[in-house]
């Protein structure tokens, strides 16, 4: 056999079968008794032949085995944010036992312009996931409809050929505004995900706010206003991170108007706004009551335990990949919103007199 290595043939051979019976004793599927089977595996094992050629197999079955996983941030940003990893773990733990593998493609650039990679031109892909799932004319989107590839989308627009998973986030959130507004807080502020792929960092005036691009931030806005709280100030931030977090703390608190209360529209900006209370020599869940959506584990923000609408992350991730799978079988999975429930934490109590 030279430094070729050994082939299918080779082993069809060694135990005295057609080549098309050892390729059905590597399937593990077709009209194959046990007995053949393992005399098959038993010659690929003498001729350390570890199997079919995985190329050959996506060729004869016309799929790739690859899920695409939009994340709709840089990778550098989107792997420091824990929601983003718990969601892609139960996601990943669901999609291995089937055999699928995973295709990372970032949705927009380093400097947070949206666009289309070009892996979403050219990979091979089975299913995407969107994890910003966005609205229907989204690059990404767009590109994924003309290429006819399905899609399982996270909190976005209804795909035409897909899934759709999210969380009731607007029902959560109009839960702690209520929730809120019964402490006696009449001066709410919010501290926003991003509007959309130009990630700009300020106060957003009602323009602004008319033309939100993210979905999940505009259904979130809408919850705490369902909530019956009506915003003193909207601070739109360019990412989900702690350090653009204390940035819109230490805006919003600072002057004697200040709000009594901030809402974050996720934990790591909660966290991030209880940091810069605590800067600003402020008594968090006293003087300034702070709160958030996620449900995080943030060891590091004690003695304080962050008051949050706590979603299912790792669920919500195997929702995901049961839906891929759904997919990838012919099925046409139903939409699924996921529950989330309301965990008090020490940051928030009743409004200064």
């Amino acid at each position: 056999m030279g430094a070729r290595g050994p082939t299918l043939a080779d082993v069809a051979q060694a135990a005295g079968v057609s080549v098309s019976t050892a390729s059905l004793a590597f399937s593990g599927a077709g009209p194959i008794t046990a007995t053949t089977r393992q005399k098959v595996l038993d010659a690929a094992a003498a001729l350390s032949y570890v199997g079919p050629n995985p190329l050959g197999r996506q060729l004869r079955s016309g799929r790739s085995g690859i899920v695409g996983v939009v994340l709709g941030d840089a990778l550098r940003r989107a792997f420091r944010d824990p929601v983003s990893i718990q969601v892609l773990d139960g996601l990943v733990q669901t999609l291995g036992p089937l055999g699928l593998g995973v295709l990372l493609v970032p949705a927009v650039d380093d400097a947070g312009e949206p666009r289309a990679d070009p892996l979403l031109e050219s990979a091979g892909m089975d299913v995407a996931v969107l994890f910003s799932g966005g609205r229907a004319d989204d690059s990404s989107r767009v590109t994924l409809d003309r290429r006819g590839v399905p899609v399982v989308v996270i909190e976005g627009d209804p795909p035409e050929h897909g899934a759709l998973i999210g969380v009731d986030d607007r029902g959560g959130m109009a839960d702690l505004a209520r929730r809120l507004r019964a402490l006696g807080h009449e001066r709410i502020a919010v501290v926003a995900l991003p509007f959309g792929g130009d990630r700009r960092e300020g106060v957003a005036d009602a323009e602004r706010q008319a033309d939100i691009r993210w979905l999940v931030t505009e259904r979130r806005l809408a919850g705490i206003r369902e909530g019956g709280v009506e915003p003193v100030v909207v601070w739109e931030t360019p990412a989900s991170l702690v350090e653009h977090g204390a940035a819109a703390g230490r805006a919003l608190l600072t002057g004697p108007d200040r709000p009594t209360a901030v809402i974050a529209l996720s934990d790591l900006l909660a966290s991030g706004v209880v940091l810069a209370a605590r800067e600003l020599g402020l008594r968090v869940g006293h003087d300034v009551s702070v709160a958030g959506i996620d449900g995080l584990d943030l060891p590091w923000l004690a003695p304080d335990v962050l008051t949050s609408v706590d979603q299912p992350l790792r669920l919500k991730g195997e929702s995901v990949g049961l839906a891929a799978a759904e997919l990838l079988a012919g099925g046409s999975p139903e939409p699924l919103v996921l529950p989330v429930s309301f965990r008090e934490g020490t940051t928030t109590g009743p409004a200064p007199s």
